[in-house]
C-alpha cells in the first residue's frame, strides 16, 4: 500500500463525526483537505461557496479543541470547533433546515475565535460560524420565549437611548430576583441581564455626535471616533478618556453624526439583514467624512466593535455600491491602542507603579491579533503589568452570550476572576466594554479600560475606581469559589 494511502486512512480514522479528509502530495509536501460534496447549483450561492472554501481548509487536526472554552469546560466534541465544523458541514451540504442538536451546539459557541489563533491551517471559523448562525435564524423556529427574548435584545442593546431607559428599570427589576428561577431558562436569562447591569447609570457624554475636537497644538492626524451603543450607555467616560489623551498627543477628532451600532450584536444573533443595514449606514457616514476632509483612521475603543468593522469589507464584498467603500473603511479601522502605538509616546506625568492585571479581550487578541501592544503601552506608562493565567480563555461575555447562555458564561467568569486574583492586582485593565461589565459583576477589584489608565498616566483625570485600588486585592476580593480543575 502506498505511503500516502496509509497516511490518508490514518487521518480519516482519527477525525470525528465521519468527516473525510482528502490528501495529496505536491512539490511543497503533504496537502490535506476536508472532502466536501456540495452540488454545482449550491456553489452558485456566494455564501455557500465561501463556506465550502473554508471547510476544505480544515483538516480536523483538533489543535483548536484545547483552546476552546466550551470544550475545556464541557468536554463534548460537539462543543468544540472541530465538532461544530462537522455539524455545519452536514447542515449546509444537505441544504437542510437547522435541527435542535445543531442549534444547541452553535448557540453554545462564544465566537471567541481562540480556535483561529490556534489553527495551523488558517480556517476562517469566524465567517463559517457567522454563516451558520444566519442559516439557523432563517430555517429554525425557536420556542416563543426564546424568539421574544432575542428580539428584545436586538431591539434594545444597539440603541443607546433605549438601553439607558432599560437600565433605569433595572433597580426595580432586581427586587424580583428571587422569583426569576421559577421561570426556567427565561428567568435565568433575566437574572443574568440584571447581574451585569451597573448599579448606577452613567450620565450621557458631554460631547454629542456631530462635534469635532481639535488637537492641542499642531495636529499630526485626523481621526473619527466611533460612539458605539452599549459602551455609550454604560461607560461614556471611556471615549472621553480617549479624546483627552489623543488631543494632547496632537490628534484632531471628529465625532460623526448619524453613526449606528456597528452591527455586531445583530450579526451574532444571526440577524444579518439588520446588521448589514447598520454596517451600510456607518460606511456611508464615514465615507462622507473621508471625502469631506479625509481621515487617517477610524478609531474604536470597544474591541468587539473593532473586529466587526474590520470585517465590513468582507461582509459587503458582493454589493457593488458598497464593496469598495466598505473595504476602505475596514482598512482605516483601528483599535485605539493600535493607533496609539503609531504615535510617539511621551514620558508619563503620573508614573504609578500600580499593579495591573491585563485581560486581553478575545475580540482583541484573537479577532484582531492585537495582544502584546496594550501591555507595552501600559508598561511604558509606568504600570506594573501582569499576565493572567489562561489568558487565551474567554471571560464569558461574548456580546450577548452572558445573557443567552448564563450557566456557561458564569463558569467562565468565575474561572477568569480566579486566575486574575492569582496575579494580586490593584486594578484590572481590558479593551472591551463587554469584558468590563462581565468581570466587574463578579469582583470588587476595579475594572477599567486600558485607555482610561493611559489617559491618567499622561496627565488626565484619575478614573473612577482607581482611588479604591489600594491594599491587598485578596482582602478586597475574597474568593467565593475554587479555581476550576484544568482539563
Amino acid at each position: 500500500m502506498p505511503l500516502w494511502t496509509s497516511i490518508g486512512k490514518a487521518v480519516n480514522a482519527s477525525v470525528s463525526g465521519g468527516a473525510k479528509v482528502s490528501w495529496s502530495r505536491d512539490a511543497c509536501g503533504w496537502n490535506f483537505k476536508m472532502q466536501t460534496s456540495f452540488s454545482l447549483a449550491q456553489l452558485k450561492n456566494p455564501a455557500t461557496a465561501e463556506a465550502e472554501k473554508i471547510l476544505r481548509t480544515c483538516v480536523h487536526c483538533g489543535f483548536c479543541n484545547a483552546t476552546c472554552p466550551t470544550f475545556v469546560l464541557l468536554g463534548d466534541e460537539l462543543d468544540s470547533p472541530r465538532g461544530r465544523i462537522y455539524l455545519i458541514k452536514d447542515m449546509l451540504e444537505k441544504n437542510r433546515p437547522a435541527d435542535a442538536l445543531t442549534v444547541k451546539h452553535i448557540d453554545r459557541c462564544l465566537s471567541c475565535l481562540a480556535c483561529m489563533t490556534a489553527c495551523p491551517s488558517g480556517v476562517n471559523y469566524m465567517h463559517l460560524v457567522d454563516g451558520a448562525r444566519s442559516h439557523i435564524e432563517k430555517t429554525f423556529r425557536r420556542p416563543l420565549a426564546d424568539r421574544l427574548f432575542r428580539a428584545l435584545l436586538g431591539a434594545v442593546l444597539p440603541y443607546p437611548n433605549r438601553f439607558r431607559l432599560a437600565l433605569g428599570v433595572a433597580p426595580l427589576a432586581r427586587s424580583f430576583n428571587s422569583l426569576y428561577p421559577r421561570f426556567g431558562r427565561t428567568g435565568l436569562r433575566l437574572a443574568a441581564m440584571l447581574r451585569v447591569a451597573p448599579k448606577n447609570i452613567a450620565s450621557s457624554s458631554a460631547l454629542p455626535r456631530g462635534n469635532a475636537v481639535s488637537a492641542s497644538g499642531a495636529a499630526v492626524a485626523r481621526v473619527a471616533l466611533l460612539g458605539g451603543c452599549v459602551q455609550q450607555a454604560l461607560r461614556p467616560d471611556i471615549n472621553s478618556a480617549a479624546i483627552h489623551l489623543l488631543t494632547r498627543l496632537g490628534v484632531d477628532i471628529v465625532l460623526p453624526k448619524g453613526e449606528s451600532c456597528c452591527g455586531a450584536l445583530l450579526h451574532h444573533l444571526g440577524k444579518d439583514v439588520g446588521a448589514l443595514v447598520q454596517a451600510r449606514q456607518n460606511v456611508n457616514i464615514w465615507s462622507a467624512e473621508i471625502e469631506r476632509r479625509g481621515l487617517d483612521a477610524i478609531l474604536i475603543t470597544a474591541s468587539g466593535c473593532g473586529t466587526m468593522i474590520k470585517d465590513y469589507g468582507f461582509l459587503l464584498r458582493n454589493e457593488p455600491a458598497y464593496a469598495a467603500k466598505a473595504a476602505r473603511v475596514s482598512a482605516l479601522a483601528k483599535d485605539v491602542t493600535e493607533f496609539l502605538g503609531q504615535l510617539d509616546q511621551p514620558e508619563p506625568i503620573n508614573p504609578q507603579g500600580t499593579t495591573v492585571a491585563y485581560h486581553s479581550a478575545c475580540s482583541m487578541q484573537h479577532g484582531q491579533q492585537i495582544d502584546a501592544l496594550p501591555r507595552q503601552l501600559l508598561t511604558q506608562a509606568g504600570f506594573n503589568v501582569r499576565d493572567i493565567p489562561e489568558g487565551h480563555l474567554c471571560c464569558g461575555s461574548a456580546g450577548t452570550y452572558n445573557i443567552l447562555e448564563p450557566e456557561i458564561a458564569l463558569r467562565l467568569r468565575d474561572r477568569k476572576i480566579a486566575n486574575i486574583v492569582l496575579t494580586a492586582p490593584d486594578v484590572i485593565a481590558t479593551g472591551n466594554i463587554g469584558c468590563i461589565a462581565q468581570i466587574a459583576s463578579g469582583t470588587s477589584i476595579p475594572v477599567l479600560h486600558t485607555i482610561e489608565l493611559l489617559d491618567f498616566a499622561h496627565g488626565g483625570p484619575k478614573p473612577d475606581g482607581l482611588e479604591s485600588a489600594k491594599g491587598s486585592p485578596r482582602d478586597r476580593a475574597p474568593l467565593a469559589f475554587a479555581l476550576p480543575d484544568r482539563q
